[in-house]
Parts: C-alpha cells; sequence; structure tokens
C-alpha cells in the first residue's frame, strides 16, 4: 500500500481513483465494510482504491480540553488499512490551513485534482469542510459538478446500535473488551515497550513485565484475561523498531491501575504470564497486549496476602478461560 502525507506527493499521481475519506479511529467493520465496497469497486473498474484520513485527528485541533485518547494511534492504523488491501491512503496533516478549508476547496483539491476521483464511497452521516458545514448531499451536489459520483452507506448495527468509533471508544473506557471486540471485528490490543528502569536484560527470567507508559486509550482500571506477544511484529506507535526475535505470545493476566493495596498512586499496566519462559526483552522490544475478557474492577486489600489470594483467584478464572477456548478451539485474536 502507498502511504502519501502531503498533496505534493501526489502531483505526479494519475489515473482515476475509488475514495473514502474518514478518522478510521479503530478501523471498525463499519469502516471496513465501507472499504471493501471502494476495493471491490476500483477491481471492478480496473482502478485505484484509496483512502484518505488525518493526522493528527482533527478532535485534538478543533475542541479544546483533554486530547481525545485514540484506539488505534497512526501506525497501528495504517497497518490496520494496508491489511485491508488499499492500493493508496493519503494523510493529510490537519492543521489551521486545512481546518478552513470549505467543503468545495476539500472536493476540488484533493478528491477532484490530487485523486482523480470517479467514485467516493462515504457513511450517510459524513459531514466535511470548515465546520462540518457540508453533509453527504453536499458531497453528491460537489460530485455532479466535479465529475464523481457518491454512493453512501447505511451504518452497520450491531447490538442494537450503529457501530462508530466514539461508541467503541466508550465501551473500552469502561472495560467491557468484550463487547468493543464485536464491534471492532478483532480484540481490543495496544502496542508498547517494556517499562524503562526494571532490569531488563539479554535474557528476561520473571514471569511479570510491566508496560511503558501508554498515551492513548486503554481500558478501565481493571484486572483482565490477556495475551502478550513479545517481539510483536506490528508497528509501534512511537518508533521504527521491529524486531529481528520470533513473536512468542504469552496468555496471562494483566492488571491495569494504581495499585491501591501498596498506598501511593503508582499506575501500572503490569501482566503475569502463565505460560512463561526465559525470553530476550530489552526497554526497546515491541510488546502487543490484547485485552480478551475483564475479570474485575481494580479494589484495595487489607494486606499484601489479602491480594495475593486474589490474584491466586484471578489466575485460576484465566486458566479455565483459556482451557474453554482450547476445548471449543475459540480463536483468541
Amino acid at each position: 500500500m502507498q502511504i502519501a502525507r502531503s498533496l505534493t506527493e501526489l502531483e505526479s499521481l494519475t489515473g482515476p481513483s475509488v475514495v473514502t475519506i474518514g478518522n478510521f479511529d479503530g478501523v471498525h467493520c463499519g469502516h471496513r465494510t465501507v472499504i471493501a465496497s471502494v476495493i471491490a469497486r476500483a477491481k471492478e473498474l480496473g482502478i485505484r482504491s484509496a483512502a484518505i484520513t488525518f493526522d493528527p485527528h482533527p478532535a485534538h485541533i478543533l475542541h479544546d480540553g483533554p486530547k481525545l485518547p485514540l484506539i488505534t494511534p497512526l501506525p497501528e492504523k495504517l497497518a490496520l488499512l494496508a491489511a485491508t488491501g488499499l492500493d493508496l491512503v493519503l494523510v493529510l496533516p490537519f492543521d489551521a490551513d486545512l481546518r478552513l478549508w470549505s467543503a468545495h476547496q476539500f472536493a476540488q483539491r484533493v478528491l477532484a485534482q490530487a485523486l482523480h476521483a470517479v467514485e467516493v464511497h462515504e457513511g450517510e452521516t459524513f459531514r466535511f469542510g470548515h465546520n462540518a458545514q457540508a453533509d453527504i448531499t453536499d458531497l453528491s451536489h460537489l460530485g455532479q459538478e466535479l465529475g464523481f459520483t457518491v454512493h453512501a452507506f447505511h451504518p452497520v448495527i450491531l447490538r442494537g446500535a450503529a457501530v462508530s468509533s466514539s461508541r467503541i471508544r466508550k465501551l473500552i473506557a469502561a472495560g467491557d473488551v468484550s463487547h468493543a471486540r464485536a464491534l471492532l471485528g478483532r480484540p481490543v490490543s495496544i502496542l508498547s515497550t517494556p517499562a524503562s528502569g526494571r532490569g531488563y536484560g539479554t535474557l528476561y527470567a520473571v514471569p511479570t513485565i510491566n508496560l511503558a507508559p501508554y498515551p492513548e486509550l486503554l481500558p478501565a482500571n481493571g484486572v483482565y484475561i490477556t495475551t502478550l506477544t513479545v517481539g510483536a511484529p506490528t508497528p509501534h506507535p512511537s518508533s521504527s523498531h521491529s524486531s529481528t526475535e520470533t513473536p512468542r505470545t504469552f496468555r496471562g493476566v494483566t492488571n491495569a491501575g494504581n495499585r491501591p493495596t501498596f498506598g501511593a498512586d503508582s499506575f501500572a499496566v503490569e501482566t503475569h504470564l502463565l505460560d512463561f519462559e526465559p525470553i530476550a526483552l530489552t526497554e526497546s522490544t515491541p510488546l502487543e497486549l490484547t485485552f480478551l475478557h475483564r475479570l474485575r474492577a481494580e479494589q484495595r486489600f487489607d494486606s499484601p496476602e489479602a491480594l495475593r489470594a486474589q490474584i491466586g483467584l484471578d489466575v485460576r478464572h484465566t486458566q479455565r478461560f483459556f482451557a474453554l477456548a482450547d476445548a471449543l478451539q475459540a480463536p483468541l485474536a
């Protein structure tokens, strides 16, 4: 998949495209429905399939207050988009200039002139242009002027409501990773590295790994059944590092939270690996933590002994979960 990060990079682009536009945070099953139609139609016409997305997420520029945490930071989003089979993704910098473009400017400069769009496929709630001034009907009218047709899609409905990135964010933030999985079409996962300063060396022989601080969306504080892939081949959000080791996936129990039993606030994402064996691990080793099921909320215990007893119960629940998955041959990811 070709990735372009400015309109300048597309100046030599020739030939028509079938296009879709969106933030694509999570690249969920609703996004993939539209993308699949773009790819199928492009193949039918023998032309390019393309998607347009933005970096940073427009909400980071348009709204004051806390930064919107992302389901999939840009490197992961691009990897997921590449897996769909798209030919091209244009990542437009969403800056003070682009935010002021009218709908007509965007359609003319990006869709017509840069990508030579002949068809644009969008969800029926799509809005664009300065202050979200234009909707799918306006896009159709612009297409009549600029030479492309518009195909609108109804939202994908799952569990009684439309699939959307905002709905998935709320589920993950509430710890409902099982429900979020259904909407994403894959488990909730994050890419990170081991926490620094914890004595990781050439051979790591302790079955507990803490993740480095993660700036994007994490499930609610609590205890989860997880898998941890060490040497994950997928892109890391903050570097181009790739592992030369064969990736290893371990089953585990993960606590995400402040560890209140030990007093002072000390947030960590800490995973106890159930089927652990010594592994090569450094502070730059890519890790992919996948959340499969929430066991319980985080809680304070009267003593470390009471905490250890609860951890024992958590481990037994996790072992039963994986035993049942194995018996049913259910895919974990």
